[in-house]
């Protein structure tokens, strides 16, 4: 039976010789021009022509949503929608979408201690009236049982 260890070894040497048949097809020259060899021509690839002076490093726009302008809003970008440009960039859209995502996360942590803390009190409240889980369900189960019987007799 195979080990893992020889199964292993059997798997590298099958891609070892995998790698160099694809790599007979492609060769990368030391100036990076790739060439294919079809047995027929070696021909290096052109390389794509660079555009001079008219290309420029410019940040793609947004047209931001109503949507959109409340979150720059609620972020604190922008005291309000008057001041939102027409076009934003998407890495300030990211960054207000961000904030925002912090803020109703801190709300929701906030709440979900108020919550328990509220659960805490209520427990107490109810520990000093001596009402626990227990005797409301027996008191419950009582009246229930006192109801069916009311109900047999007047049948």
């Amino acid at each position: 039976m195979w080990s893992l260890r020889s199964f292993r070894l059997a798997a590298g040497n099958f891609f070892r010789l995998y790698e160099s048949n694809a790599s007979s097809s492609l060769r990368f020259t030391r100036n990076s021009d790739l060439k294919r060899l079809n047995g027929f021509c070696t021909k290096p690839q052109e390389s794509p022509k660079t555009l001079t002076n008219s290309y420029s490093h410019r940040v793609p726009l947004h047209k931001p949503t109503d949507w959109e302008k409340k979150i720059l809003i609620w972020s604190g970008r922008f005291k309000s929608k008057d001041q939102i440009p027409e076009t934003i960039s998407f890495e300030m859209l990211d960054a207000a979408k961000n904030k925002v995502r912090v803020k109703i996360s801190y709300i929701m942590i906030a709440l979900t201690v108020l919550g328990c803390i509220m659960m805490v009190i209520e427990g107490k409240k109810a520990a000093k009236r001596n009402e626990s889980l227990t005797s409301l369900n027996l008191e419950r189960k009582a009246r229930l049982r006192e109801e069916e019987a009311m109900k047999a007799k007047t049948e």
